[in-house]
């Protein structure tokens, strides 16, 4: 028998039932599509976080066990045995590529990473001063100026070119920004780089000098792109499926999602975690620190610990602080006052009864900010990476909406709680 909900009003007596939905893993979620027509009331869920706001094949968490899966394998086992770009085929396609699809769509990818000539005018537009998310949400939005031709989102030839185009041109436009911050010359793509090769070419190489590329970094970089690929509905997604929900052009809709992301709720925690770190300035400091992270009263809280969603240990994390490891030891970098206190915080976080009790384990932004530092990213374009990542997930997240028969433009409701209606008063009456 199907699972049901029956809903009563206490006051008049009258109920309703619903019927039970149940996905192939996570919790059973109640259909209540039809709860204001028969009932003439909304439903209140302030952030939609007891909300499913849509079906989706693409990525599941279990934040109380910690996992996480794209197309239904662990983020660990992709980490560790796929590239950047055999996970974008993972999302896009639902299935892992075979050498000959995987050599294709690499081939597709890299031959789309150039933006046309004229968008290197665009940057002069902007000061040279400005936020690198500034830049990207601006270029981002501003493709569909130079890419008309594939904005048919009814066309599935359409979307595809527009979704290899955002994957492809999102490292051009990140290192493009951060060169233009700089008076760098612009560095053009190559085709014989992988895809993260190319983003640390595009953000170092200068024309002066060759330039190659550390293949400890390239590795560490591609592992970063797969981790922070795709997360589910979060802000920056849902804002990008809504965006989409009205039919605006894909190239629109993922400089919504830059946008949403840049919010230092979402995007900027990794930022957060230096700045942090760079307060606390030294190991002897903890303890004091540790203190005012206890003290209900005390507004300083410990960046980069315990998530949103996960209860458990973040599972990107475990991965990440492995990254950061091998990135320092290839870099020779021994004696770093950030990470000694970055991992005494770890050690602290792992073994006190406070945080074990609060479930404040390490996340994946505790980790990811000194690995950019360690590699000679400024903090400016620590968000700007996590958009190059998540473009991917954008894109998957897109495309399954718009395929979606089910699929309508959002309209969220409200609770009203201003005046009611009231009679006009001309000017010349009001006191």
């Amino acid at each position: 028998m199907a699972k049901t909900v029956t809903v009563k009003e206490n006051e008049s007596g009258k109920s309703w039932t619903y019927p039970v939905l149940s996905g192939s893993a996570g919790p059973d979620v109640v259909d209540i599509r039809k709860f204001y027509a028969d009932t003439d009331m909304f439903t209140y869920d302030p952030g939609f976080t007891s909300t499913g706001s849509c079906e989706s094949k693409i990525t599941f968490i279990d934040g109380d066990n910690g996992i996480l899966l794209h197309r239904g394998y662990p983020i660990e086992e992709l980490a560790e045995n796929c590239n950047f770009e055999e996970v974008a085929f993972l999302m896009l396609n639902g299935e892992l590529p075979n050498a000959e699809q995987k050599s294709k769509f690499e081939h597709d990818i890299t031959y789309h990473t150039m933006l046309h000539e004229q968008v290197r005018s665009f940057y002069s537009g902007f000061r040279r001063d400005a936020h690198p998310m500034a830049v990207m949400c601006g270029v981002a939005g501003a493709l569909a100026a130079f890419y008309h031709d594939s904005l048919d989102i009814t066309n599935p030839a359409h979307r595809k070119i527009s979704s290899y185009r955002l994957i492809a041109k999102m490292p051009t436009i990140a290192a493009w920004a951060y060169k233009y911050s700089l008076g760098q010359p612009f560095v053009y793509p190559r085709n014989d780089l992988g895809y993260a090769e190319n983003f640390l070419y595009m953000m170092f190489a200068t024309p002066c000098e060759e330039y190659k590329v550390n293949p400890i970094l390239a590795k560490a970089m591609d592992r970063i792109l797969i981790l922070h690929a795709d997360h589910e509905q979060n802000a920056s997604t849902s804002t990008v499926r809504l965006a989409g929900s009205s039919g605006a052009n894909p190239f629109a809709c993922i400089a919504a999602g830059i946008a949403s992301l840049w919010g230092p709720a979402h995007g900027g925690a990794n930022e957060a975690v230096l700045t942090m770190l760079k307060e606390i300035g030294d190991k002897s400091r903890i303890p004091e620190f540790i203190k005012r992270a206890k003290d209900k009263n005390d507004s300083f809280r410990l960046m980069g610990f315990g998530h949103r969603v996960y209860k458990n240990y973040d599972p990107r994390a475990r991965i990440m602080s492995r990254t950061c490891s091998e990135v320092l030891k290839e870099l020779n970098i021994k004696d770093n006052p950030l990470l000694d206190i970055a991992m005494e915080l770890e050690r602290i976080a792992l073994e006190d009864e406070y945080f074990i009790e609060k479930k404040l384990y390490p996340n994946v932004d505790f980790y990811s900010g000194i690995i950019f530092q360690a590699m000679g990213i400024p903090v400016t374009m620590f968000t700007a990476l996590f958009a190059l990542a998540r473009t991917t997930g954008w894109v998957t997240q897109w495309n399954e909406m718009i395929e979606d028969p089910q699929q309508k433009i959002g309209r969220p409701r409200q609770l009203y709680t201003g005046a009611p209606k009231r009679e006009f008063v001309p000017l010349k009456k009001r006191k």
